[in-house]
């Protein structure tokens, strides 16, 4: 096995965590070990978002930096008298990718209890059946109980969290870093390594570092957050689409893995801030910190939260190129996140007063 530097450590600490939206309580606890030694203070957000600040020059402006802390999972709904999970996705789920898939059910006292998504042999299924994607709301989980009884006694109850069950893992090639959550734990990891590159760095602004909650269910938590720090710049930082797999054409999604952040033109929940998209960019071509655009017609990000609360932010999201999310398990690129945080962290540099005045009615 690979020998984890404290990054790779810290990555894995991230998407190992469990934590669907409204159960993020694991992996927020994880990033505040993270953030607690570099911020100057942590708050919360009444729906349990956590909130670094880490303060510079006085009277600056405030720049927020947010990732989302949930992942796409599941939750019980209903113990049938087999013993078998009836169950509600949390997030977007295509049904082809969840068949026989492994996951785990945490119980309100935390026990873990390994379950799999049943399916049915093809042996038995007509011709015409076999055909046909599997309808979600047939599926089951198999807990390997032989009652509802033997699962109640497991701690089992509805409201449980159900997350993927996926291992951390390095590829052959280094640089490809195979992880359940990567959706969006590495936004989380940049928020991080954002503060932590300026951690003895003078910076002409109070830097706020964001895990928020329930993105996967309507950008809740960086609506509720946003509120609270009231930003003057707000950065969302997220995985986007890797187009450089079997399948995908150039006209569904252009970037590729490895070779730079992504910055979105375009999602459904916002359009990006012309000025604020034009400094990051001028910034990358004067570093030569490789950088993608993109545009994503359907979906969106924690920035379509950001943007509009109180009376109005200038946002921007800026995303890792990532095969597979909304799966068990996603890939992507160690540059891409180590050039985000380079690129972010060079833009939070300069951003005084005068810049942001500046660009916001650009």
């Amino acid at each position: 096995m690979t020998q984890l530097d404290s990054t790779l450590q810290m990555l894995k600490a991230l998407t190992d965590a469990k934590g669907i939206a409204g159960n993020e309580r694991e992996v927020r606890e994880v990033m505040k070990g993270y953030l607690e030694p570099m911020a100057d203070e942590i708050t919360y957000d009444g729906l349990g978002s956590i909130i670094a600040k880490k303060e510079g020059a006085a009277n600056g402006p405030k720049v927020m930096i947010t990732g989302h802390l949930d992942e796409v999972g599941f939750m019980v709904t209903k113990i049938d008298d087999k013993g078998f999970i009836r169950f509600q996705t949390v997030g977007g789920w295509w049904s082809q990718v969840m068949l026989a898939q492994r996951v785990t059910i945490v119980t309100r006292e935390g026990k873990e209890i390994t379950g799999i998504i049943g399916s049915t042999p093809p042996h038995v299924l007509p011709a015409e059946a076999r055909k046909k994607p599997a309808d979600i709301k047939d599926m089951f989980i198999d807990i390997g109980a032989a009652s509802k009884e033997e699962a109640l006694s497991w701690g089992i109850l509805p409201g449980d969290m159900i997350v993927p069950y996926f291992e951390f893992t390095v590829m052959n090639n280094e640089d490809y870093l195979l992880a359940k959550a990567w959706d969006n734990r590495i936004g989380c990891a940049i928020a991080i390594d954002v503060m932590k590159q300026l951690e003895n760095e003078e910076h002409p602004n109070t830097l706020y570092s964001v895990g928020a909650v329930q993105e996967e269910v309507g950008l809740r938590g960086a609506k509720t957050a946003t509120h609270m720090v009231e930003p003057d710049i707000g950065f969302a930082v997220d995985v986007g689409i890797a187009g450089d797999t079997p399948g995908i054409s150039p006209n569904d999604a252009t970037s590729k893995m490895g070779d730079g952040p992504q910055i979105i033109l375009y999602d459904a929940s916002m359009v990006s801030h012309k000025g604020l998209r034009e400094l990051v960019v001028d910034v990358a071509e004067e570093l030569n910190i490789p950088y993608q655009f993109d545009a994503i017609a359907g979906g969106g990000t924690d920035a379509g939260s950001m943007h509009i609360a109180t009376s109005g932010r200038p946002t921007l999201a800026i995303t890792i190129a990532t095969r597979y999310i909304h799966s068990n398990a996603a890939m992507l690129h160690r540059k891409d996140y180590e050039n985000a945080v380079k690129l972010i962290t060079e833009v939070v540099k300069r951003l005084d007063k005068e810049t942001v005045e500046r660009i916001t009615f650009e």
